[in-house]
């Protein structure tokens, strides 16, 4: 069965029943020739005890796709890349709210790029394929959903721009027939306004590929599953603890810190499991147990007004920040709100330090990275420290899109730049602590940014009609609320935004209210911020590497490199230096100082550039001969000097006048016949 209508110019053909038919769901999706297979498949069994729900989202992108053998030695797509693993968290985001919450079976969606046109980017088409394999597999699932990417130029919002659209705005966002699930954004410094109207226009635009899987699973849908019933024994539990040990837990969220709080709470868990039979499990007691105190802390808020820690709604957390906060690197920050802190560290390269990506659409270099690390100590737990997982990649990637719009172009700072933030003590939006510590660090080591980059994280309580919009969320609040909203941006406007929920859908109404609250709050954690550091340091740290940036002529590069390297590599032994040189003529060199940046420069200008007729030059005599001698005067250039230039007077003796190693004033005169440079001294006397 297929369904198929023209969106954004270009035909969206959903079909099922061809491939992967002994999945729970499946269909592939095709937007242009990119073709994107979509499965889900669950276990007709819950788990055992369960009290989470066990959903799985894989992105694969096959090389194959696109046309191309995997590089390295096995020569076969292996751990997923860092866009593999981001598109993985970007199709599970706008999902996992949609299943019934007593639905507890073990669930798997993979989404596999089969063809690729190098224009139509597959993760938009593979949230829309996930949505629709759900819909159609009988799961109980409360969608189906859609997504879209929008771009902004010229006053005009762009549904779907192809790959390589350069655009002031991107934004992904997915959402229901009510309203939205899902954003993730990238913005040049956008207004809120304008931020608002692309939502909307979002939202609207992927109607019709709502429409379109509710047709399909009209014709073709699998019988729906039945869906679990409430557990009676666990309502019984939620009202025994309710009645019996209400007020201690109202003690242990009055006004504690995390650790207090989090101890109070254990005590009053462990004594909850003791004093219930043995023969109900302790999964269902926590279950219990959390439910009640999420009832608490949610009603609190909604009644009140009033937060775990006392703040109001709109209330953010103390701040404090630091600069130069370590002395050997190339710039930092310490970055402070409540009890999240982040130590932010800045590198500065050359290009050679740039980092090579590969993906399908083709290789290509990132000259700005960002890593942000979350050791398990941050939150008081022992865990295993390897690889950078996926809310950490995620997590710098929100990071890198709040900085990125604020660098200086390559032309004017040509370094490649590395800032890594190290999450150091957490409760609450380490990411948008991140963006903070990043751009103090990045001020701190001389990068001239644009403006200075803050971060706010938003929290939602909603029941019915009910709702309360929180500034500065805590970890307690993100976990029991619906809405994780962070919002990061300058004085100009937002440069990033991430909206996930934990309900079927938010209204435009409040994602308005929360936008205009959060840009109160990060003008006060900017004004915070500019009380340490307001704008970039006039010069770059003296830890930094020292750069610049010279035009040779295209027919002079082979000079400059030499005979299988021969000349640049005798120039950065020489100097100490890096030196980069692309088919452009531009030459890049960094060196430890000052003083061995100016000589390599030297060096290079005297191969590449020409002396200039008439011009006066300072050298120093390299070699005296009976005829005269020879001065290197340019760079590597030498000349001669006759016994008859040196002097307005008889000279007998070029020894009279000169000895080797004597630094010397010289006027070029041009070139000989043979090509020779020519040098008269007589100017000085």
């Amino acid at each position: 069965m297929k369904q198929k209508i023209i969106w954004g110019g270009r035909s969206l053909l959903i079909e099922t029943g061809r491939f992967a038919t002994q999945a729970t769901g499946s269909v592939t999706v095709r937007y242009g020739d990119t073709i994107v297979l979509c499965t889900v498949v669950a276990n007709r069994k819950a788990k055992a005890d369960g009290d989470f729900f066990p959903l799985t989202v894989n992105y694969v992108e096959k090389a194959y796709a696109a046309g191309k053998i995997p590089g390295g030695f096995i020569k076969r797509e292996g751990r997923p890349s860092e866009k593999e693993t981001l598109v993985s968290r970007l199709i599970d985001r706008p999902l996992r709210p949609l299943f019934h919450e007593d639905f507890k079976n073990e669930t798997q969606v993979i989404c596999t790029v089969l063809s690729f046109d190098g224009e139509n980017d597959a993760d938009i088409i593979s949230i829309i394929g996930a949505s629709a394999a759900l819909t159609l597999s009988g799961i109980p699932f409360l969608g189906p959903i859609a997504a879209a990417r929008i771009g902004y130029e010229d006053g005009k919002f762009v549904l779907n721009p192809k790959i390589g659209y350069e655009s002031n705005l991107d934004l992904v966002v997915a959402g229901s027939k009510d309203g939205i699930l899902m954003v993730e954004s990238g913005a040049n410094e956008l207004s809120e306004t304008d931020m608002m109207a692309a939502l909307r226009f979002g939202h609207e635009t992927f109607q019709p590929v709502i429409d379109m899987i509710i047709k399909l699973a009209e014709k073709c849908a699998n019988d729906p599953w039945d869906v679990p019933e409430p557990s009676a024994k666990l309502n019984e539990i939620k009202e025994v603890i309710s009645k019996k040990f209400l007020d201690d837990i109202k003690k242990a969220y009055d006004g504690k810190c995390k650790h207090d709080r989090s101890e109070s709470l254990q005590q009053i868990k462990d004594e909850i499991i003791g004093y219930f039979t043995e023969d109900i499990a302790e999964s269902i007691v926590n279950e219990a147990f959390s439910s009640v105190c999420a009832n608490f802390v949610r009603n609190k808020i909604l009644s009140n007004g009033r937060r775990i820690d006392g703040r109001g709604t709109s209330d953010i957390r103390p701040i404090s920040a630091e600069v130069s906060a370590l002395p050997c690197v190339h710039g930092s920050a310490a970055f402070q709100r409540g009890e999240t802190q982040a130590v932010v560290v800045v590198t500065l390269g050359t290009a050679q330090d740039e980092q090579l990506m590969d993906s399908l659409a083709g290789e290509y270099k990132e000259r700005f990275m960002l890593h942000y690390n979350f050791p398990p100590f941050s939150v008081g737990e022992i865990g295993r420290l390897g690889s950078p997982g996926r809310r950490e990649i995620g997590h710098g990637k929100l990071a890198w899109r709040a900085v990125s719009p604020v660098l200086p172009s390559r032309e004017k700072f040509p370094y490649s730049i590395r800032v890594v933030s190290e999450v150091l003590s957490c409760n609450g939006s380490s990411s948008m602590a991140t963006v903070c510590g990043s751009s103090l660090a990045l001020m701190d080591a001389g990068v001239p940014l644009t403006n200075a980059v803050a971060g706010i994280a938003m929290g939602l309580i909603i029941e019915g009609d009910k709702y309360k919009i929180l500034s500065d969320i805590m970890g307690e609040e993100d976990h029991l609320g619906d809405m994780d909203f962070k919002v990061a941006g300058t004085s100009g406007g937002i440069t990033a935004l991430q909206m996930d929920t934990k309900v079927p859908s938010i209204s435009f109404e409040i994602i308005e209210e929360a936008m205009r609250q959060a840009k109160v709050g990060r003008e006060h954690i900017l004004k915070e911020m500019s009380k340490e550091l307001k704008t970039p340091r006039a010069k770059l740290n003296e830890n930094a590497p020292k750069m610049a940036t010279i035009v040779i002529p295209k027919d002079k590069i082979r000079e400059v490199i030499g005979s299988g390297g021969k000349v640049i590599r005798d120039i950065i032994d020489r100097t100490g230096t890096k030196i980069d040189i692309d088919d452009e003529g531009n030459v890049s060199v960094s060196a430890p100082d000052a003083l061995s940046l100016e000589k390599a420069l030297s060096i290079i200008q005297g191969i590449a550039v020409d002396p200039v007729s008439g011009a006066i030059y300072k050298g120093r005599v390299t070699k005296i001969m009976d005829f005269g001698a020879f001065i290197n005067f340019y760079g590597p250039k030498e000349g001669l000097v006759h016994i008859s230039e040196m002097s307005d007077k008889r000279v007998d003796k070029v020894t009279d006048m000169l000895s080797e190693g004597d630094a010397v004033d010289v006027k070029f005169l041009g070139y000989d016949n043979k090509g020779r440079a020519k040098l008269t001294m007589k100017f000085t006397t």
